[in-house]
């Protein structure tokens, strides 16, 4: 009888599925997808329009590598905000949103039987990604309860079958973003290993409070050997939109281009198009941006600590894991299905972001998503409030 392949046969529905069904047949308010229930800006969605319209060109397939106005865009951005000098051609690749940028850079950059460290809690794509490769995760674990590195399980990670390192900073589940010191620490070992880093960024310009976005690639010597991954959906909450990109050093960008030719070849040129206008919006958008999510986490620190949770401030991204155990007896998984029907909130167990050595570590914790409206997050806070009473 025909079957599935075996590199699928492991993988089973994502928690994100499960949960957010669950959540429809309860309605519940769904703070477990990172899905944010508004809508972009008003420029961006114009120029979307406006490049429908436009005619039959942006309506047929983009060039493979992307736009030209995005890959200028993009470069300018990267300018823009960190000084990085990019040629637009040979430096830059639009890909169908950052989870297929990422797939991409590890088929076109890892070879089967190389080992990539995988930081965890990870991505959930990350790790599926990696084996589909034919290459061998290693995981190093973020500790709670300031979700921090070890630099001795970091460095004994690393050894002569490294290929390469994913880093998400902004990370998502937990919030952080990762200081200059622990970012020099994985920068030093990729460049005593000769490892390449693929640097997950789409939560760029997500940070709070005194915390700052220091890129991969910025730092020193380490341009040369990291892929820089980022998307349009976060910044200008279009999740839905699957526009992300990747930059890095020409040979490793023509490696990561050669597989995504035959993963999806070219991405949606409307979008492409429109995504170049919002990319060039003034600076005020993004402090705005910034200051809306910072009134958002408030709301969600509030609501989880009026709920008996105790979470540590989210430094970045529009998550945050809070520890369930003084309102609840159970583990991470039996306590969302709890929260789903019977509280009427959604979250997502993030023990499914590690590897079963290692997700003891969030047993007790639940990641919830505060890209919401703040009318959802005051009702899900008055649902919440039901866990102390």
């Amino acid at each position: 009888m025909p079957r599935f392949a075996n590199r699928v046969a492991d993988f089973g529905t994502t928690i994100f599925t499960e949960i957010n069904e669950l959540a429809a047949r309860h309605n519940a308010i769904n703070l477990g997808q990172g899905r944010p229930d508004f809508d972009g800006p008003q420029p961006l969605i114009q120029a979307a329009v406006e490049a429908l319209q436009s005619g039959a060109v942006a309506n047929q397939y983009a060039p493979g590598a992307g736009a030209l106005s995005l890959r200028k865009a993009i470069a300018d951005h990267a300018d823009r905000f960190y000084n990085l000098a990019l040629d637009p051609v040979e430096n830059v690749l639009v890909t169908s949103g950052a989870t297929e940028g990422v797939f991409s850079s590890i088929l076109g950059l890892v070879d089967p039987g190389d080992e990539v460290i995988v930081i965890e809690p990870y991505f959930d794509s990350y790790v599926p990604n990696i084996t589909m490769a034919g290459a061998k995760p290693v995981y190093v674990p973020l500790h709670p309860p300031d979700w921090t590195l070890d630099p001795d399980e970091l460095r004994a990670a690393f050894n002569e079958r490294t290929r390469a390192i994913i880093v998400n900073s902004p990370q998502n589940p937990t919030g952080r973003v990762f200081t200059f010191e622990e970012q020099k620490l994985i920068a030093d070992l990729c460049i005593e290993h000769d490892v390449t880093c693929i640097s997950d960024e789409v939560y760029e310009h997500l940070v709070f409070d005194g915390a700052r976005h220091i890129p991969m690639a910025t730092m020193p010597g380490m341009f040369e050997r990291t892929i820089t991954v980022s998307s349009l959906g976060k910044t200008f909450s279009v999740t839905g939109w699957k526009i992300g990109w990747v930059y890095g050093p020409r040979d490793l960008i023509t490696g990561v281009g050669r597989a995504h030719q035959f993963v999806t070849f070219a991405t949606h040129h409307p979008g492409q198009l429109a995504a170049a206008v919002a990319l060039g919006m003034p600076g005020d958008y993004f402090e705005e941006f910034q200051a809306m999510y910072t009134a958002k986490r408030d709301l969600m620190m509030q609501a989880l600590e009026n709920a008996g949770l105790k979470a540590r401030m989210p430094e970045g991204t529009y998550f945050v894991m809070a520890d369930f155990s003084d309102v609840f007896d159970g583990d991470s998984v039996a306590f969302a299905r709890y929260l789903t029907t019977e509280i009427g909130v959604a979250c997502i167990p993030p023990g499914f972001f590690y590897t079963p050595e290692h997700a003891h570590l969030a047993r007790t914790q639940a990641r919830f998503a505060f890209c919401k409206s703040d009318d959802t997050l005051a009702e899900a806070g008055e649902r919440l409030a039901k866990l102390r009473r």
